[in-house]
């Protein structure tokens, strides 16, 4: 008989004093108050758009709301959804396997539940609060903030522009040492962007102010796993075993808007420019989530941006990224899984049409740290656990996670280097100023 793999306790805010407590006692209601007060602030556009109605939406959604926050802050019982979304029986049958696995009472409370768990399901209790309130049931609440923490990021998304257009002028007499110094670079620029997080900053300033590219060797040290060398060879054994028919495949898993997209757009196009890669596939949420992550109207909202802005290299930027998407080398992709609870060892039999399509990449790239807690489930894993383990079978195909550490899972690490990081930095994995690259092939 198989050996049962035993798998470690998930985070929970039950742990008073972890990172997982911090988030559900405060920095969650911070939130659920800056969506309420967003909400107070629009009354006067909902009322112009959609007169009266508008206005009793949207005190019917601050109402829901209001009481969500006190249900979380008194720790009463996660109840199921009411709403009629196409994911609704899908986390009420979550909702259900999460009471099984609870120990004695089978109620699920927010503080004694998984933490990933809560935090997902309270997003999506913000989108039932406007679903289920029409007219204004396609209001982003975190529009304006991702919107602020773009323009915010001016000077950094102009430096980046303009470093990666001149790189693209001799792109082409680049030998194979000098593309991938330039491909590492790209990389880190794509992981420091990970930083841009308003989730982690409750909805508090985190935009990218200066130009990343200017101190990626000074951030080198904050690498904690750095599997560069791997994903370059990944890469070069993709071009040697797609013939001219066979495309070569990136995947990107996307997470926040912002400077952070732009960051993964400028890797996508030097990806495709190289001819590393001859299409790119993003994956981004299908609802508002995580205050900052990225959805399809950000996605097009940025690359307009880019295109229209009065910077030169900018708007060049942005008329090519068009280019790409028309062309179809660029693929942008919303499937409902990445706003469910479940980690992705759940994906094949949740999402199997998800799962097949990740299947055809050569390379996924996991941006963030949400993905990553998704991908190691979310649990007090010890740090050298070996990552493919704490996937938990999870492998459509060849990938890597991008992430800034801004919660207490980590794996992978070399024995005693954990240890070492937290002796002199107790919480570096709560800052974000920590940094991992961990691809398995």
């Amino acid at each position: 008989m198989a050996a049962v793999t035993v798998l470690p306790v998930s985070l929970s805010a039950r742990f008073k004093g972890s990172f997982a407590y911090f988030t559900v006692k405060d920095r969650l209601p911070q939130i659920l108050t800056k969506v309420i007060d967003t909400l107070h602030r629009h009354k006067n556009e909902f009322f112009e758009e959609h007169g009266e109605k508008g206005v009793e939406a949207e005190k019917r959604a601050i109402s829901f709301l209001s009481k969500l926050r006190n249900e979380l802050q008194t720790d009463k019982p996660v109840t199921p959804l009411e709403d009629e979304l196409p994911d609704a029986a899908l986390w009420n049958q979550y909702l259900d396997y999460q009471r099984n696995l609870a120990n004695g009472s089978g109620e699920l409370s927010w503080f004694q539940s998984p933490w990933l768990f809560v935090e997902c399901y309270m997003y999506r209790r913000i989108q039932a609060a406007l679903a289920q309130n029409p007219p204004i049931e396609n209001f982003d609440v975190f529009k304006e903030g991702k919107a602020q923490n773009f323009f915010e990021s001016q000077e950094a998304v102009i430096a980046l522009c303009t470093y990666f257009q001149e790189l693209l002028k001799n792109i082409k007499d680049l030998d194979e040492k000098q593309l991938q110094q330039e491909l590492f670079k790209l990389l880190q620029v794509s992981l420091w962007g990970n930083k841009c997080d308003l989730s982690f900053s409750a909805g508090e300033d985190s935009s990218q102010k200066s130009s990343p590219l200017q101190s990626l060797e000074n951030l080198l040290p904050y690498i904690v796993v750095n599997d560069m060398e791997k994903i370059w060879s990944l890469f070069l054994k993709a071009k040697k075993r797609n013939t001219e028919k066979s495309n070569v495949r990136v995947d990107i898993v996307l997470d926040n808007a912002g400077f952070e997209l732009v960051s993964d757009f400028v890797l996508a196009d030097f990806l495709l420019s190289s001819k590393l890669a001859d299409e790119v596939h993003f994956h981004g949420k299908s609802i508002p989530w995580y205050v900052s992550d990225t959805t399809k109207h950000d996605f097009n909202w940025t690359v307009k941006q880019l295109q229209s802005a009065n910077h030169m290299w900018m708007s060049r930027c942005g008329i090519n990224w068009e280019g790409n998407l028309k062309k179809g080398v660029w693929v942008y992709h919303d499937h409902m899984f990445w706003t469910l609870p479940h980690d992705f060892s759940s994906m094949a039999g949740v999402a199997p049409d998800l799962y097949a399509d990740l299947q055809k990449s050569n390379l996924i790239f996991f941006k963030g740290d949400l993905n990553y807690r998704k991908l190691t489930g979310d649990r007090k894993w010890e740090y050298t656990v070996p990552f493919h383990q704490a996937l938990n079978k999870f492998h459509p195909a060849p990938l890597c996670s991008l992430r800034t550490l801004k919660s207490d899972t980590q794996v992978g690490l070399k024995p005693g280097q954990g240890e070492e990081i937290q002796a002199s930095e107790p919480d570096w994995m709560k800052q974000g100023k920590n940094g991992v690259y961990k691809g398995i092939s």
